[in-house]
């Protein structure tokens, strides 16, 4: 009976919340899905990918993954990025697939100081699996295998658009999104309409670097950042610190608005999120675990897990343009 309840459970949100974009800890390490003006701000090319398992404890809760892959091209001051998303959700396998592609102008406003206007485009995909789907009729019919039901569209293709921008100095970062901006239509039914919000994303932290003479030898720094993001009627803030002590750098998180109820008058308090990362020459992995704070505790829920891993491409660059200081995680 607890598997039916969660299965339904997880349906009934799939269903309400079938206009929202995923939801990520470690936005920061693949931070082109957050804002296209992310694309190519490193100094090496960049492959990044992301696993998030949402609320591991409910059957065939959410599952959504990412990959991108971003570069800088000097001569042209200008950054270019790839983006590919994909999230399940439910037993019906209602799912999002989307490709983007990513193009960022960066100029000097002064000695280190920088700007990066960017935009997106986006080709994306919503479908469901109604095979996987158990109808009225086949239960009254001793669990028939075949449903009578007549289905809608099982899938539809739309076009999508977006924008961002960032500015940066050695040891700040600040910037915005606002992805969908063409409010395309997901409905998979031809007589129903069902637009995606635009999302607009506010984004920026600071990097401090411990000084001591006990650490006059090594790389320590502390950052400070902070996401806030608002789609619909819908919005919440993830603000938290990393400590990174080459190679290891480790983090937490709390995501929520506790002082504001959410869209159902219910105080909206999400996840405190814990993280911890490893850096190995080209290579960087990523671990957080949300531990839910919301009515749906972590002992029915299970909490959520997320993985990352990112690579970068050694380029020979003759540049002497910074990167942006923020996390890798």
């Amino acid at each position: 009976m607890k598997k039916v309840f969660y299965t339904l459970f997880i349906s009934l949100v799939a269903l309400v919340s079938m206009a929202q974009d995923q939801q990520f800890t470690q936005f920061y390490a693949v931070p082109c899905a957050l804002n296209p003006a992310f694309a190519g701000a490193g100094l090496q090319s960049r492959f990044a990918t992301q696993y998030r398992n949402q609320w591991s404890g409910i059957p065939k809760a959410f599952t959504s993954y990412v990959a991108t892959f971003d570069t800088y091209s000097n001569e042209l001051k200008s950054g270019f990025g790839l983006v590919f998303q994909r999230d399940i959700a439910g037993a019906g396998g209602l799912s999002r697939s989307q490709f983007g592609f990513q193009y960022a102008y960066e100029t000097r406003l002064k000695k280190n100081l920088y700007i990066r206007p960017a935009i997106q485009f986006t080709m994306g995909t919503r479908s469901v699996n109604f095979n996987n789907l158990t109808f009225y009729d086949q239960l009254i019919r001793n669990n028939a295998p075949i449903s009578l039901e007549t289905y809608p569209g099982q899938s539809v293709v739309y076009f999508d658009a977006g924008a961002g921008g960032l500015i940066y100095g050695p040891e700040f970062w600040a910037g915005f999104s606002a992805m969908h901006l063409n409010t395309p239509d997901e409905s998979l039914y031809e007589s129903q309409v069902s637009y995606l919000p635009v999302r607009y994303a506010f984004h920026g932290g600071k990097r401090f670097r411990i000084k001591g003479y006990s650490l006059k030898r090594l790389d320590h720094h502390v950052l400070v950042a902070a996401n806030y993001l608002s789609q619909g009627k819908y919005d919440q803030l993830d603000i938290g610190c990393y400590y990174e002590f080459k190679p290891i750098v480790m983090g937490i998180w709390y995501r929520g608005l506790p002082v504001k109820s959410n869209g159902y008058q219910i105080p909206n308090r999400d996840a405190l999120a814990l993280l911890v990362g490893v850096q190995s020459g080209p290579f960087s992995f990523g671990y957080s675990y949300d531990i839910t704070l919301s009515s749906l505790n972590v002992s029915n829920s299970g909490g959520s897990h997320e993985i990352t891993m990112a690579y970068n491409l050694a380029v020979k660059i003759k540049s002497k343009r910074k990167i942006v200081p923020c996390a890798n995680f």
